[in-house]
Parts: C-alpha cells; sequence; structure tokens
C-alpha cells in the first residue's frame, strides 16, 4: 500500500526525532542497543519455553510486539523476533516493529504495515546518509548500511526518489548533522 508523500515526511520525522532522543553513534544501527535505549525488552523465538516457538511462527514468521502491563499504570513493550532469520532480516523485523510502537499503532492493519516498513527502511537507510556516504551501487548501500541485498535495491529506489523530489529538506539536514562526525 502506497502512502501519501506527506504521511511518509511525517514518518521520516519520527525516525529523526527517536534518533535525536537516543545514543546512536554508528551505522548500520545496533537495533538491540536501540530497543535498551528506547526501554523495550526483546526475545528470541528460541528463548520461549514449549509449544510457544511454534504458536510465535504461526502467528508470524518475523517477529511482532506486545505491551505487557506491569501494573494499572506501568506497562512495557515486547519485542519477540525469529532468530532462524538471516541477521539483516532480524535487523528489519524489530526496527519494524519499534516502528509500530513510535507511530502508536494499535491493531493490525495494511496501513500499519505499510508505515511500519517505510519507518524501519528510513531508519536503517536514510537517503540523506546515503547520499552522504557517497553510495555508487546497491551491493556496497547492503555493505554499509547493514541491510539486506533485496532491502538494499529498494534502498537505493527510495535514495533516487530522493534525489529527484527533495534531496534536501530541513529533516536531511538535521539526519546528516547528528551522524557527521560517523559517515
Amino acid at each position: 500500500m502506497r502512502l501519501t508523500s506527506t504521511r511518509y515526511d511525517e514518518i521520516d520525522k519520527e525516525v529523526v526525532r527517536m534518533f535525536s532522543r537516543v545514543q546512536i553513534t554508528s551505522f548500520p544501527i545496533d537495533c538491540f542497543d536501540l530497543c535498551k535505549q528506547l526501554g523495550y525488552k526483546f526475545f528470541s523465538y528460541s528463548e520461549v519455553k514449549g509449544t510457544a516457538k511454534e504458536e510465535f511462527l504461526d502467528a508470524s514468521k518475523d517477529g511482532f510486539h506486545c505491551v505487557v502491563e506491569l501494573s494499572p499504570n506501568s506497562f512495557e513493550y515486547w519485542i519477540f523476533y525469529n532468530d532462524e532469520m538471516i541477521f539483516e532480516r532480524i535487523r528489519f523485523t524489530i526496527m519494524h516493529e519499534i516502528g509500530h510502537i513510535i507511530l502508536g499503532h494499535t491493531e493490525h492493519s495494511e496501513l500499519a504495515e505499510s508505515e511500519a516498513n517505510h519507518f524501519a527502511a528510513y531508519a536503517l537507510a536514510p537517503p540523506p546518509l546515503v547520499h552522504r556516504a557517497g553510495v555508487e551501487d546497491y551491493c556496497e548501500l547492503a555493505a554499509i548500511f547493514g541491510i539486506s541485498i533485496e532491502n538494499s535495491f529498494y534502498a537505493m529506489r527510495r535514495y533516487n526518489s530522493w534525489l529527484i523530489y527533495g534531496g534536501s529538506n530541513p529533516d536531511s539536514k538535521e539526519i546528516v548533522s547528528m551522524f557527521k562526525d560517523v559517515m
């Protein structure tokens, strides 16, 4: 499902806000460290007991998140991920679930999935940083940003669209300044 350009921009701003709240200092982004900084707990499917792993795989082959109520006014976000996937896919899944949480999604829908996918894609390989890194092809992009080759094809398309349609908006400058010492 395609989002409006306004919604893409809003999600990009949420990623920039998230980065400004935490201490991300390098690429590829360490999604596990990001979860810790955001106060989210994470668990691999292999860590769960009994038949839960099969139930989790039935629910999602990649992963999911849930809200755990600790008391009437206290809760935590837990992210579960399939640790049998390739590492780049695990990173995308975790960032996707972080996207659901940050964007306030409360139920599953095609729209929520599209928004979380964009959140993860932008967070893992933001076009302004792809530009700053001087990436020339999708293989180099995959290596620098720690994403799968498949994802790097999409990231390169997003980067080329960004160049054509808006290569220098205020958020672009902000995210580049956040990472000026690492890129």
